[in-house]
């Protein structure tokens, strides 16, 4: 390959400039700070920088035009490859393109070997080396390993490289294959908050870090770097989603409510400064905002996101577009109980949802049935959910959970509270058994929560207060938790809950809808001033 001029490079800044503009992108100051030296040409660093503070950020298609953009100024710039390749793995998503990764290092050069004879220093040689072993043979939770393992060795032969020990953090995490490991994690964390303390404008080191801590034990650790992580690199939107991760994981509601409206409203703007489609923007960011204004009460609100991810769906039947929708519709109808709303009557083909979610929208069609007294379709209901899972190609703890949640509802339809009561103590004892997991719960009705409720039937609240109270630990000041640990502590006498119970649940709902306000100063009554 032959070096284009400084000139054509000078050009190409300039364009690239202009494709890179817009709220998702921007200078320095706007994706945070580091120092990677490489020998790429000057122009070409600066694109290349660009690309490396939005992978840390996981703005994967932007980094990935910007790591490009580095190739046209300068076609022999051999980290610039490997930044296009990285793109294209995503670890904490447990996702990866290796195709698409070799097809970008190839158009470096056709060899591994070719490749590293690019690379004028040694230290990008093993840079190199390290995206080799990630995309190279065998299966991927394997190559994940080996990368991890490399990952320790690059940053411990380059201590003085932030960016080395971040990424060998984030490998770490990424090994994660059987769900939330608190070693793994710790050990992740352990090496980000020195980066962080060395750099508290690193994206990658708040990132990583907020991503360590954000269950319900570990978060508190995560508020520091929740709380800077949008000022280091608030022209990222995923940027300002992730403390809404240490927000939830401790029932922050109203600072969650906030990152993800800042989130989703960058990804509009993105969208619209690029001319792209609906599908760019954070539909995730959506998810976790409707979530949190359920938790405020505000059911009106979280109607209207709703609307949102369902006009989405009607435009474009995307994949992404059947995953936001379908959890955010059970989420609404769980929290809400509002079995009447026409959002159950959008469509939604289960054939094209992974497990996770087909297992939700039955678990939501099954319990609507119930609700009408219709107890022949809940029970084809579960049927149909059973035998999804028996064909399952993928976890199946959560669509367990929920098809014996169901099982439950129905049993105590049929007026079968034995059976009922077994099954909740199966699906609680099996829940048990998971990690502790972040964000909007799966299943996406708690089910310590809904034992409460079931207990709640029976008139045995002092047994609900237990359950309720495991669910609080599980997800803190999850509303509907809150309110039947009120009316459970009520009835059990245990004046001391109760009152607190009420008390943290009017604070969260000191801006809801004022019909829920009316519902909860009348169900609790006896805790009216």
């Amino acid at each position: 390959m032959h070096r284009q001029t400084r000139s054509a490079g000078l050009l190409w800044a300039l364009l690239i400039a202009g494709l890179l503009a817009g709220p998702a992108v921007g200078q320095e100051a706007q994706l945070g700070q580091t120092t990677f030296p490489t020998s790429g040409d000057a122009a070409a660093q600066d694109a290349f920088m660009d690309g490396l503070l939005l992978l840390h950020s996981f703005e994967y298609a932007d980094a990935r035009t910007a790591f490009q953009a580095a190739q046209q100024i300068d076609p022999d710039f051999a980290m610039a490859y490997w930044g296009e390749a990285m793109t294209h793995n995503h670890p904490l998503w447990f996702r990866q393109n290796a195709q698409a990764a070799r097809a970008a290092l190839e158009a470096l050069a056709p060899t591994p070997e070719a490749r590293l004879a690019s690379a004028p220093t040694t230290r990008e040689k093993d840079y190199l080396r390290a995206v080799h072993i990630l995309y190279g043979d065998g299966a991927k939770e394997a190559r994940d390993d080996a990368y991890a393992a490399f990952m320790e060795t690059l940053a411990a032969r380059y201590p003085d490289d932030l960016d080395a020990q971040a990424f060998h953090a984030l490998s770490i995490l990424g090994t994660s294959h059987d769900g939330r490991d608190f070693r793994t994690y710790m050990r992740a964390a352990a090496i980000v908050e020195d980066v962080f303390a060395q750099n508290p404008q690193h994206p990658g080191a708040a990132h990583y870090l907020i991503h360590s801590y954000d269950d319900p034990v570990h978060a508190p650790l995560g508020l520091r770097p929740a709380r800077v992580y949008a000022n280091i690199a608030p022209s990222a939107a995923h940027a300002l989603h992730m403390p809404s991760h240490i927000f939830t994981a401790l029932g922050m509601w109203d600072r969650s409510v906030e990152m993800n409206e800042r989130s989703w409203q960058a990804s509009v703007d993105r969208m619209a400064a690029k001319g792209l489609s609906i599908a760019a923007r954070s539909y995730h960011a959506l998810w976790w905002l409707a979530y949190g204004e359920l938790q405020q009460g505000r059911h009106e609100a979280a109607r209207a996101t709703l609307g949102v991810a369902a006009d989405a769906l009607r435009q474009n039947n995307a994949p992404t577009h059947r995953h936001h929708f379908v959890r955010m519709r059970a989420a609404y109808l769980t929290d809400t109980q509002r079995w009447d709303d026409p959002v159950l009557d959008v469509a939604v083909d289960r054939s094209q949802l992974g497990l996770q979610d087909a297992a939700t929208d039955y678990f939501v069609a099954g319990w609507h049935a119930v609700q009408e007294d219709d107890l022949p379709a809940a029970q084809e209901t579960l049927d149909a959910l059973q035998a999804r899972i028996a064909m399952r190609n993928e976890p199946a703890a959560a669509p367990e959970i929920m098809a014996l949640e169901l099982e439950a509802l129905i049993h105590q339809a049929h007026d079968r509270p034995a059976a009922a009561v077994a099954l909740m103590e199966r699906a609680t004892a099996r829940a048990e058994e998971q990690p502790l997991t972040y964000g909007p719960p799966l299943p996406v009705k708690p089910p310590h929560e809904l034992f409460g409720d079931l207990l709640m039937a029976l008139d045995r609240p002092a047994e609900a207060q237990v359950q309720y109270q495991h669910a609080l630990d599980r997800a803190p000041k999850r509303a509907l938790s809150l309110l039947g640990l009120a009316q459970a502590a009520t009835a059990a006498g245990a004046t001391a809950t109760a009152d607190e119970a009420v008390a943290t649940l009017r604070a969260i709902w000191d801006a809801a809808d004022p019909a829920l306000r009316d519902q909860l100063q009348t169900t609790l009554s006896a805790h009216t001033e």
